[in-house]
């Protein structure tokens, strides 16, 4: 019998190709939108994923605050922080997090989809989340991408 000889691929540095992408959260379910926010972050939509390695694009999603949210979660759906004080829970529901900051519903989801690690944090800064339809780097000329 003829053995094949089969090499996984493994990304180094110099292969690793980011482009910008452009997404519209409006009218988007929040969770269908920041999974297919996180696949692309991750790097898990190219042919080049490696796990350890940062390879995937910088994203920009804008109309953040037209997000959403099905049934009763608007209303219903409560986030959790704590200040690391005794007592210090604080609860907070996704209207409340809409109204004050447009951009935290979104950051907090996909937050939430992507490791929990070193490589997790340094995934989340390629993302740039915007409340408005404005947005800075049309420099970037990023892709549009239709969910």
């Amino acid at each position: 019998m003829d053995t094949l000889s089969f090499k996984t691929y493994s990304a180094k540095p110099s292969d690793i190709e980011k482009n910008w992408v452009l997404i519209d959260a409006e009218d988007q379910p929040l969770g269908r939108l920041s999974s297919e926010v996180a696949k692309i972050l991750r790097g898990k939509t190219k042919p080049t994923f490696t796990p350890h390695m940062d390879t995937g694009d910088n994203v920009i999603v804008i109309n953040a605050e037209k997000v959403k949210l099905t049934g009763k979660k608007m209303t219903d759906k409560t986030y959790f922080r704590h200040t690391f004080y005794p007592g210090g829970e604080r609860f907070e529901t996704a209207a409340e997090m809409l109204e004050k900051d447009p951009t935290s519903l979104v950051t907090t989801a996909v937050k939430g989809m992507l490791p929990k690690t070193k490589l997790g944090n340094k995934i989340a800064t390629n993302l740039r989340v915007y409340a408005g339809p404005v947005h800075p780097h049309t420099a970037q000329e990023p892709e549009i991408i239709e969910l």
